[in-house]
């Protein structure tokens, strides 16, 4: 199966169907693959690897994206899950947001070749970016970056009442999960709910 039969199969069995999509994930695999010769950007070094291990997991989150809302990616790294986002969800915008500059470099260069215009990378650390922009997101999502409870009281500030966080974590988090509770609790958000996928 080659990686655009590969891609293509798995966005149909979550629900998406989008060719120009497939193509502008394969660019980005391609330049992400590139730059990580020369940076540390990704573990995962196999075409294939990055397809499940990285697209398909952050497409899962596709489906609760809504159109016209803005979305914030903290810690987003080389870009998980916030560029996959952007590219499946062209309506909706995203910001991602990491403290280390050659990141972001990557993230800028591989936004301006693939043509996006829904998502801009932005170079600071999440505590000082939180305090200009209070509330100014309808939602947050996040991929393997910290533990549940620093990781809430770095996003969960950025996010306007009524709006939600979805924390990507590894398959046992119930603990992290329980352990996060009373902070989640104090910075005004509801108890995790936890969905396996």
């Amino acid at each position: 199966m080659t990686a655009h039969e590969l891609l293509t199969s798995g966005l149909e069995q979550l629900g998406q169907h989008d060719p120009q999509a497939v193509d502008k994930l394969l660019a980005f695999s391609d330049l992400l693959l590139e730059k990580n010769k020369v940076m540390n950007l990704t573990a995962v070094t196999d075409p294939d690897e990055v397809i499940s291990r990285h697209f398909l997991d952050c497409a899962v989150l596709a489906p609760r994206m809504i159109s016209g809302e803005k979305m914030i990616d903290v810690g987003t790294g080389a870009g998980f899950p916030g560029l996959p986002l952007a590219i499946l969800c062209p309506n909706t915008q995203f910001v991602l947001l990491d403290a280390l500059r050659k990141r972001i470099d990557f993230l800028n260069e591989t936004i301006e070749a693939l043509g996006l215009r829904n998502v801009t990378a932005v170079h600071a650390r999440a505590e000082e970016f939180a305090k200009e922009h209070r509330a100014a997101f309808d939602g947050a999502v996040s991929r393997a970056v910290a533990d549940l409870s620093m990781l809430s009281e770095l996003t969960l500030p950025l996010v306007r009442a009524g709006g939600v966080f979805y924390a990507m974590k590894a398959e046992q988090c119930e603990d992290e999960a329980a352990a996060a509770g009373e902070a989640i609790r104090i910075l005004g958000g509801a108890p995790a709910a936890i969905e396996h996928y």
